[in-house]
């Protein structure tokens, strides 16, 4: 679908200051701690670990977290208590630390002395009340696996204790910016609550175009109809979330092991961003009544601080080299998504790897004989490899990791949110600022929310500038709204290739990183010229659909009231 990117350019910087954040404590009754006592580390922080359930219960309450506004432990309460026997945990107290348990990790942490020991404990953490700045954060590293909030199936202008839903830093709300600060974000939250109306009346009449259900049972109807509505409320989030600011609160679920966590802490107290540093101490906190020892070295002078230390001096290092080199430059002009390197002769390459694991002979007598193919040879070679692709789900081997693709990638924040979640692959990205416009979503512009959409974006950037004078360029990043385009770079082999821009083009995706995934895949045939790669991503859908997300809606339904009662 069309977009319209609308430009404002406005830049400067100023160092940040530590914050202490404000987050909001959940309160239970008498008997609801007793039983949460029993599961989570603590009861109050909006970083806990999970303890003494089912794996399956874990993985199935941060799967929740995609669709609710609810948190872990409320999750816990209403939906998932009833169903367990808890009859046998009445002693486990989960928020007292775990004297025992650190002495029996450190015996066999000095006992082996090898890293990998670490690799081999892991934590289910509820990461609460998380800026989309710290996310991002929190979801750089490739060996873990994430769970966010979703800002397609939730009404984001929905008050829990009276206040919207984001980050208030203290390094703003303490400074002379500060009432001015939440009174704006209040509105572009209100300006949120009346898009998602507005497209949902528009996308209502306009687009309600499924076919009713013309025979069967009466169930049948009403599920096509829950199945629209959903799909519509689905797309008015999508046309309306651009509108959000950074500053948005999310839930994240993560599970990982020590090693992992012990990475994801070095950088997080190393981070500019001080809402990243601070976080990190409560996940500290709480990850060290579970797996203390694996994270022993994190806080230790010698070990992690230093650590932690070489990796801001590098970050403050290559900011001000950077700094010099480009005083003087301005962005040019650059389509959205540019394929950027590439290997010409990776197509031969990937086909003698295809071929390596049946044969005995070299690499270089296998690429001898592929470089004298013929083209009918070459593409029954790559058709035999991938097979039948029944679908998306079936991947060829590893034989596509021989190709890399790189692309330069200039987009809103939202769609990027979406796709830096992709951990098999190397991706960087810029600072979060207005200076390279913004997108406006066609259906926003078709029902009239052009003008309503372009106050925001202006408010957004005006309240950007204040709390750079403020309270420097990192926190007014909070300020400034999803709609707003990010430089990103994204490097990845032609087997994440097909993984992403196959996931990535369904038509219950947003338009928005559907647009980058199309663009991906056709440039990956027509500029590196790799139709072989190409012709195996199969299940691209370049289609256009305005309820795109009907399909997978009625297919839920349909599940759902096949189910048992």
């Amino acid at each position: 679908m069309a977009h319209t990117i609308k430009r404002q350019c406005r830049a400067s910087t100023r160092p940040a200051a530590d914050p202490v954040a404000h987050y909001t404590a959940e309160t239970f009754t008498p008997a609801e701690q007793d039983v949460l006592r029993r599961y989570v580390t603590n009861l109050r922080q909006p970083v806990f670990a999970l303890v003494n359930l089912p794996e399956v219960v874990k993985g199935a309450l941060f799967a929740r977290y995609s669709r609710t506004h609810k948190s872990l432990r409320r999750l816990l309460l209403d939906e998932f208590v009833d169903d367990l026997d808890i009859s046998g945990d009445e002693t486990i107290d989960a928020t007292v630390g775990v004297a025992r348990a650190e002495q029996l990790y450190q015996r066999v942490f000095v006992e082996y002395g090898d890293d990998s020991v670490a690799q081999l404990g892991a934590v289910h953490l509820a990461c609460e009340q998380a800026s989309n700045l710290l996310t991002k954060v929190l979801e750089r590293g490739r060996l873990m696996s994430y769970l966010e909030q979703s800002t397609r199936y939730l009404a984001y202008d929905e008050r829990v204790q009276g206040r919207y839903r984001y980050h208030r830093p203290a390094a703003v709300t303490n400074s002379g910016a500060g009432t001015r600060y939440v009174g704006d974000v209040d509105r572009m939250f209100d300006a949120y609550g009346d898009m998602v109306r507005r497209m949902t009346a528009w996308l209502t009449e306009h687009h309600d175009a499924a076919p009713k259900e013309s025979a069967g049972s009466s169930v049948a109807a009403k599920g096509g109809d829950l199945a629209r509505r959903r799909a519509i409320r689905a797309q008015a989030f999508d046309a309306a979330r651009g509108l959000l600011p950074a500053a948005s609160l999310s839930n994240v679920g993560i599970f990982g092991s020590g090693q992992a966590y012990e990475a994801l802490l070095l950088r997080m107290r190393s981070h500019p961003l001080p809402e990243a540093r601070s976080y990190a101490d409560m996940m500290l906190t709480e990850l060290r009544k579970v797996i203390p020892s694996f994270l022993r070295r994190v806080d230790q002078p010698d070990r992690g601080i230093v650590w932690s230390e070489y990796l801001e001096a590098n970050h403050a290092a290559m900011s001000e080299l950077a700094g010099e080199l480009f005083a003087d430059e301005t962005p040019e002009p650059v389509p959205e998504v540019v394929l950027s390197d590439w290997d010409p002769a990776g197509e031969d390459k990937m086909l003698a790897a295809m071929l390596f694991p049946y044969t005995d002979l070299p690499e270089s007598q296998i690429a001898a004989r592929v470089a004298q193919m013929t083209e009918a040879q070459r593409l029954d070679l790559v058709q035999r490899y991938a097979g039948q692709r029944t679908n998306r789900r079936h991947r060829p081997s590893r034989a596509l990791e021989r190709i890399d693709y790189r692309f330069d990638v200039l987009a809103d924040y939202g769609s990027f949110r979406d796709l830096q979640r992709h951990r098999l692959l190397t991706i960087e990205w810029q600072t979060l600022t207005p200076r390279h416009g913004y997108t406006v979503p066609s259906l926003v512009d078709a029902a009239g929310g052009g003008e309503a959409y372009d106050e925001v974006m202006e408010r957004s950037t005006d309240l950007y500038d204040a709390l750079v004078e403020a309270a420097g360029p990192l926190e007014a990043s909070y300020a400034v709204a999803m709609a707003y385009r990010v430089r990103y770079s994204m490097q990845f082999n032609a087997r994440e290739a097909m993984h992403l821009i196959e996931l990535r083009s369904q038509p219950q995706g947003h338009e928005d990183y559907r647009r980058i995934a199309a663009a991906m895949y056709r440039q990956i045939a027509e500029v590196a010229g790799h139709q072989a790669v190409a012709a195996m991503l199969s299940h691209v859908d370049l289609s256009e659909s305005v309820l795109g997300r009907l399909g997978a809606e009625e297919a839920t339904v349909r599940r759902r009231s096949a189910e048992p009662a």
